[in-house]
């Protein structure tokens, strides 16, 4: 028996996996991805979700359990001098066999069972090795965490070679495979998003407890499907700090992301990388009933005011070769698709403007990357226009609060508040603190034990601000009494008193400070 993937109909672009039958001339080796210099250690092992329920489809019983959460690992790790050790592809289709629930299926029957055709050059991919070893020792950080999506219902390894480039160039990956809510098969395309935006929740989580992961530096990546829940998760997750998409669904599926209640694109303010497929040609539009606009229309990205955006075209990749798994082992569409070399080609290319968003996106500690430079403001232009075409746009200036001056204050010690300030006018012209935010926030901080003085200087530069605010420095003097300082609260009472000589609470302050009637 061969089982063929359930697919949804809408998702047309995976139609290039079962057309033509070109023989496949690829291989891990001729991709020729920049590794850097860190040697990559893999760890597979599952979890349990016990706040959901599954059932094991093929086990044909109404008994449930407590959602399986099968995790992928990629780290940077230390140096071992056993190559033999490296995982093979077929390593990696083991855990594609667990992950598919086939966890006994002989290796034999692998390319019979799953997508892809048993070809001699298919047999000779699963002999193939890679460059990570199992169950390495991790080497300590911290170092900035990618969380990968995969595709529609497929395995956390579809594309362990990026995975791999990002961990040698001191990255921890993490994956799990993409499964429907109730089983291993989606049914509702909304719920199965929201199912997996869950699951990409779930290692965020997990990954905080890995020694040598930064749990502040987190980057999604995703394809195809895995894009939308992505964008579900950067939309209601300010623990992620940049995305990039790997042609993902958010594109092709604007109105499916919408139906998410968290859907809100103003939300959306980190920088995001989305890398599409080549236009797909007028006879395979027409052939596949595929609607034209999908070539051109991107209405997320059209919508994004908040965030730092690019997108960028492959002319070379189908859909499908954004992952390693569809570049090794996918049967070429003769109506489309690209000579294998050029496919390698586009991939590398691909894989290394992944690496240089987030080399420029996200902190790198301990960075020994090489062969990878980092992407400027001017990296479109130097971009093969021949291979790929890209687009990029800048936020739209947005006012200035007093949390992002707050923001900014704390991270100085709220030193040389003044001086902050000129720095933020410059930016934003017309910024206007107001007087009552500034007054709260210096409160709060005074009246906390560990933050005193600099509430204390936060007063300070709000009654620069509002030299004439009675209210201001009747504050200041209450936190000035609060913290022991008698004479400077005594002067700041006057002085209020002077602008206001209304002001009650400063008339019997100074009767309790000095003795006057």
């Amino acid at each position: 028996m061969k089982i063929t993937r359930c697919l949804f109909l809408f998702f047309v672009l995976y139609v290039t996996l079962f057309s033509g039958a070109a023989l496949a001339q690829t291989s891990l080796k001729d991709i020729d991805l920049p590794y850097g210099s860190y040697q990559v250690g893999f760890q597979h092992y599952t979890l349990s979700d016990s706040s959901r329920t599954y059932s094991r489809i093929y086990d044909y019983t109404n008994s449930k359990i407590a959602r399986p959460i099968p995790i992928s690992l990629w780290y940077p790790a230390t140096n071992s001098t056993a190559k033999e050790s490296t995982l093979t592809v077929l390593d990696y289709f083991s855990i594609l066999k667990e992950e598919e629930e086939w966890e006994h299926l002989p290796d034999e029957q692998l390319l019979n069972w799953f997508y892809y055709a048993n070809t001699d050059a298919n047999q000779q991919h699963l002999r193939e090795q890679s460059t990570a070893i199992a169950e390495l020792t991790p080497l300590k950080g911290p170092f900035p965490v990618v969380v990968y999506t995969p595709s529609f219902q497929a395995s956390s390894i579809e594309n362990f070679a990026l995975c791999e480039l990002l961990a040698s160039h001191g990255y921890v990956v993490i994956a799990s495979p993409s499964r429907g809510t109730v089983t291993r098969w989606f049914q509702k395309p909304d719920r199965e998003m929201e199912t997996q935006a869950r699951d990409v929740e779930f290692l965020i989580r997990e990954v905080a407890s890995f020694p040598s992961a930064d749990p502040n530096q987190i980057a999604l990546m995703g394809f195809s499907f895995g894009g939308l829940a992505n964008t579900v998760v950067a939309m209601r997750n300010d623990r992620v700090k940049t995305v990039v998409s790997l042609d993902g669904s958010e594109r092709y599926q604007y109105s499916l992301l919408q139906k998410s209640p968290f859907f809100d694109f103003t939300a959306l303010r980190i920088p995001y990388l989305h890398m599409a497929q080549k236009d797909i040609p007028d006879e395979v539009l027409k052939a596949d009933q595929i609607d034209p606009a999908l070539n051109s229309q991107f209405l997320l990205y059209d919508s994004l005011t908040q965030s730092k955006a690019y997108q960028m075209k492959f002319h070379d990749l189908s859909h499908t070769h954004f992952a390693t798994l569809g570049v090794l082992f996918a049967n070429r569409d003769s109506r489309q698709d690209k000579s294998d070399i050029a496919i390698m080609q586009s991939y590398s290319l691909m894989a290394t403007y992944a690496l240089q968003f987030l080399k420029t996106h996200l902190q790198q500690s301990n960075d020994k990357a090489q062969g990878v430079g980092p992407m400027d403001k001017d990296f479109a232009n130097d971009a093969p226009t021949a291979l790929v075409s890209i687009q990029h746009k800048t936020p739209t200036p947005t006012s200035f609060s007093t949390r992002d001056f707050n923001d900014l204050a704390a991270a100085q010690q709220y030193q040389e508040l003044s001086a902050l300030y000129q720095t933020i006018s410059q930016a934003h012209p017309g910024v206007k603190l107001p007087e009552g935010e500034l007054n709260k926030l210096g409160l709060q901080l005074v009246f906390n034990p560990n933050t005193g003085p600099q509430g204390i200087k936060v007063l300070q530069f709000a009654v620069e601000q509002y030299p004439n605010s009675a209210n201001l420095f009747d504050s200041l003097a209450e936190a000035y009494l609060f913290l022991g300082k008698r004479t400077e609260a005594i002067r700041c009472f006057k002085k209020s008193l002077q602008l206001y000589s209304g002001n009650d609470n400063a008339k019997n302050r100074l009767k309790q400070l000095t003795g006057q009637k």
